[in-house]
Formats: structure tokens, sequence, C-alpha cells
């Protein structure tokens, strides 16, 4: 759901030049800013560097529940897969911002009990280390805007049975619960000037936006 929040951001943005998009399969939209590469081999973009030459930013919203999967199946997804593509684009784009959508409760020590928390953790930390500009996005509960919906089946039964609540969580909660949208801009605002840490939480995803 960042992935499309952040992508219709972009699109609507004038200031936003290019948007490429790449995947294992394309997307169903098409736009005069957007160029699609459907690429299968996320650990090996040698056949596509060409494309990915003078790019300013790179938003990373890539991942998988945790749930049903073992923990060397989740890491490489989660953790080589991104750092294959972080340590191409770093080679290709040193001055780059580097965005990494994350989640709340991420395990900086990587040595918790939750999975998932600890790989995410390993990622962040291996991406930090690198030389340039990256950012963690850790946010809470995302609300879909605009005709956006979770590819994950478990999200979209989620969001049906909470959607009468919504509305109140987020007044009850302000720096817990934020949209698509609000995640979208507040991605392009670090993509253009930075943020006052690297690690941001929701409230600290809020705050840029105010």
């Amino acid at each position: 759901m960042v992935g499309q929040g952040v992508l219709r951001e972009c699109l609507c943005d004038p200031d936003v030049s290019l948007v490429l998009s790449v995947g294992r399969t394309t997307l169903p939209i098409q736009h005069p800013k957007l160029h699609q590469i459907e690429h299968s081999d996320m650990q090996d973009l040698t056949p596509i560097e060409a494309h990915l030459l003078r790019l300013d930013a790179c938003f990373f919203c890539l991942g998988v529940s945790s749930s049903g999967m073992k923990e060397a199946e989740y890491r490489q997804v989660t953790l080589d897969i991104t750092l294959a593509v972080a340590n191409t684009l770093v080679r290709l784009n040193p001055q780059m911002t580097f965005i990494y959508v994350s989640g709340m409760g991420t395990d900086s020590t990587e040595v918790g009990r939750t999975m998932w928390a600890r790989v995410k953790g390993k990622t962040e930390n291996a991406l930090l280390k690198m030389p340039f500009h990256a950012y963690m996005f850790r946010p809470g509960l995302i609300v879909p805007l605009h005709g956006i919906r979770s590819k994950t089946r478990a999200y979209r039964i989620l969001y049906t049975l909470t959607k009468p609540i919504l509305p109140w969580l987020r007044r009850a909660f302000p720096n817990a619960v934020l949209t698509t949208e609000e995640v979208g801009k507040a991605m392009l605002i670090v993509a253009r000037r930075g943020a006052p840490t690297r690690i941001l939480e929701s409230k600290d995803i809020r705050a840029l936006l105010s």
C-alpha cells in the first residue's frame, strides 16, 4: 500500500519529472511520467543498470508478510534483495536518497525474539552504513485512500472490518495512524530535503507534514 501511495504522490507532484518503477510485474496504470521495467531477478540488476542512472531517490517499498514464513525465506526477501538493490544504486547514484519502508516495532538490536523485527533491524542497520542518504520509515497502522488496496488478503479483511472505526482511531491516536497519502507526501519531503532523524517512526513522519 505504501508503494501505491508514494507512486500516486509522485505522479501528482509537478516537481517530479520521471518515475521509474522496477518490479517482477508491471503496474496496471499508465502515465506520461511513469516508466516501467519488468525484471524478474531483483537480486541482479545488471541487465537494467543503464536505466538506473541519474536518479535522485529510491522509494524501496518491496516487502512481504512474515506470516507462515521461515526466517531464511523471509531474510532472503527482506534483507538480501534490499541490499542487492541498494548496493547497485549506491554505486550508480552515490548522492541519491534511499528511503526504506520498514515498520513499527523493528528491532535495531537484531537480537530480539520477534523474527521479522530482527530481520528488518538488520536490514535497516546495513542500509544506514551505506555511503548514501538513507532513511528508514517505520509507519504503524496505515489507512488506504484513493482506491489503494493491500495485496495481502489478511490485511484487506482487517481493513474491511475496522473501516467503521478508522476515523476514531485517527483522532484518538494521531501519531500512530497515517494514511497512504500522508506517508507518500512525507517520503517526497525526505527525498527533497532530508529529515532530522534517519529512523522515522509514525510521529516523526507526521511531523514532516506540519
